[in-house]
């Protein structure tokens, strides 16, 4: 009778403990998990034999026999699929990063003209928002590429630009640098001005800080950052060579040539997530309790001044979380591109390369593992950012 009691005891405080049901939810939702997973591989595996497909990345080193209009890094048809990777791969990530840059810059000065006491300024701001955020990314997309580039004339009556740089209808022609007599000493001498601009950034907040006395920082930091690598190309000659394109018969040659496609889907992503970060960066400055702004204004600071010391430092704490947000949609949306015919990861990889070899399993977890890598990479490096900036309670 004892043990029966005992037992019953244990059995009942293990139907009635919050921690063993949790742990028993959790151990139940792993096992299904686990062999929905198992469940879905066996049923892919045994399709793909009985198709004759087989599986496996071994198609990478075949060669891809096909040519692509833009490529960062040297590539001929006769390169493998493996390296069509790579060619997908940077050119997404150079939509993502001139596009983010973009957008933050117009995004900032959208949010600060959000608040301007000039009505004029004001009402361009809101304007600019609330039509290019409500207006689906695609569209954007398609407007600049049909409607904006297309119309442009052909090579031969190119808009020119100091007959160095020349417009038309395959994109923008433009200079193209190659590395002359000085080119490794001017790149040690950029970095030796970045270095001299952070310790002198350093010392002027130290000295602010102690005694309350500020230096031109903008100032000397733009001179060092223009001058001593400006020097350089004076001591060991110039860091560049110049390919300058020209108008042979009925097209250009020579330079260095921005596809319309690249134009379009940076444009449109940079103005639609600009149109967001706008709204973001005034709700930040708002956040701001007046009184910083009145408090600084008694000092003799000026709006300029009172703007970048004092209210943008603190609205960036409520700042970056939204912003963070807005960079990974505009990550994604370069995805977009393939409907214009950019050739980036969606375009490439998960399009020519799926089509040509069969296969698809490989092709977009390749992908999608591509987009959730740089998707997580803005996640680190913003909420490294965030916790950086964050307030410090003492």
């Amino acid at each position: 009778m004892r043990t029966n009691a005992k037992a019953g005891v244990v059995r009942g405080s293990l139907l009635t403990d919050p921690q063993a049901r949790a742990w028993a939810f959790q151990i139940v939702a792993v096992i299904a998990v686990v062999a929905f997973g198992w469940f879905l591989f066996h049923n892919t595996q045994t399709n793909l034999a009985h198709r004759g497909i087989t599986s496996g990345f071994g198609f990478l080193d075949n060669a891809a026999g096909f040519g692509i209009p833009q490529h960062l890094i040297d590539y001929s048809e006769s390169d493998t699929y493996g390296r069509v990777f790579w060619v997908g791969l940077l050119n997404t990530l150079l939509v993502s990063v001139i596009g983010i840059i973009l957008a933050t810059i117009i995004g900032f000065i959208l949010g600060v003209g959000r608040l301007s006491p000039n009505w004029l300024i004001r009402q361009i701001a809101t304007v600019y928002i609330e039509v290019f955020r409500n207006i689906p990314p695609l569209l954007q997309i398609f407007f600049v590429y049909f409607a904006v580039l297309s119309p442009l004339p052909g090579p031969r009556n190119s808009l020119s630009l100091w007959d160095i740089i020349f417009i038309n209808n395959r994109g923008v022609q433009m200079p193209a640098p190659s590395a002359g007599e000085g080119f490794w000493p001017f790149w040690m001498a950029l970095g030796l001005a970045l270095i001299a601009i952070v310790l002198l950034n350093r010392w002027a907040r130290a000295r602010r800080h102690a005694t309350g006395q500020t230096f031109p920082v903008f100032w000397i930091s733009l001179g060092l950052f223009i001058g001593i690598p400006w020097l350089s190309s004076l001591l060991f000659g110039g860091p560049f060579l110049w390919e300058i394109p020209e108008l042979r018969r009925f097209n250009i040659r020579g330079g260095w040539v921005v596809i319309p496609e690249l134009v379009s889907i940076v444009l449109a992503l940079s103005i639609y997530t600009a149109a967001f970060i706008g709204e973001t960066v005034r709700a930040g400055i708002q956040s701001v309790s007046h009184g910083q702004t009145e408090a600084a204004a008694s000092l003799g600071l000026r709006p300029g001044r009172v703007l970048r010391l004092v209210i943008v430092p603190q609205a960036l704490r409520v700042i970056i979380p939204p912003l963070t947000s807005q960079y990974l949609n505009l990550a994604k949306n370069s995805s977009l591109a393939a409907a214009i015919g950019y050739p980036d990861m969606v375009s490439l990889f998960a399009g020519t390369v799926l089509n040509q070899t069969g296969q698809a399993i490989e092709t977009m977890a390749i992908t999608m593992s591509v987009y959730l890598a740089i998707s997580i990479s803005i996640s680190l490096l913003m909420n490294w950012y965030n916790k950086r900036i964050a307030l410090i309670e003492r």
